[in-house]
């Protein structure tokens, strides 16, 4: 089953991305790439490089596809991964943006090493509406035990922002 964001999130996501101008963006749950063509076009304007994994070898070859289709398969690496291995193994401060869309139920276990590939910037986390109680321990664990500044945009289904304000 595909469940893709919303058409106004990939709106919201062009937009950080436009702004921010990251150099580096990493998106966690590509699924069939819905979301990683709104990143991958916004990138493409600012020179970024996106890196997106998902643990679905199915859901990335459809994701390439549709990316192919787009021409934007130059600005995207796909990684068929578990998303907290490809986390536990990505430098410190590699990405400038994140964009969290995968197994919420996972998302605690990843919180530090998440943070710790994160060059502030931002975090983006879908569904924080639509499903809060799944995103209540990861929340807690950003803001009391990282530190780090969380507040939820009810655009779409809910966008939770991740950022270090200190």
């Amino acid at each position: 089953m595909m469940l893709n964001i919303t058409p106004s999130t990939g709106v919201f996501l062009d937009l950080l991305v436009s702004e921010l101008k990251p150099r580096r963006i990493l998106e966690l749950g590509t699924s069939n790439g819905f979301s990683t063509i709104w990143i991958a076009r916004a990138a493409r304007k600012i020179h970024a490089q996106v890196d997106s994994v998902d643990i679905s070898r199915d859901k990335i070859h459809l994701a390439r596809k549709h990316l192919t289709e787009c021409q934007l398969q130059d600005i995207v690496a796909l990684h068929v991964a578990d998303c907290g291995e490809f986390l536990r193994a990505c430098d410190t401060e590699t990405y400038e943006f994140v964009f969290l869309d995968s197994d919420r139920t996972a998302y605690s276990g990843w919180a530090v090493d998440l943070a710790r590939a994160t060059r502030f910037g931002l975090i983006v986390v879908d569904n924080a509406t639509t499903h809060p109680k799944e995103l209540l321990d990861f929340k807690r664990c950003l803001s009391d035990e990282l530190g780090l500044s969380v507040s939820v945009l009810p655009i779409g289904n809910g966008q939770m922002i991740v950022q270090n304000v200190g």
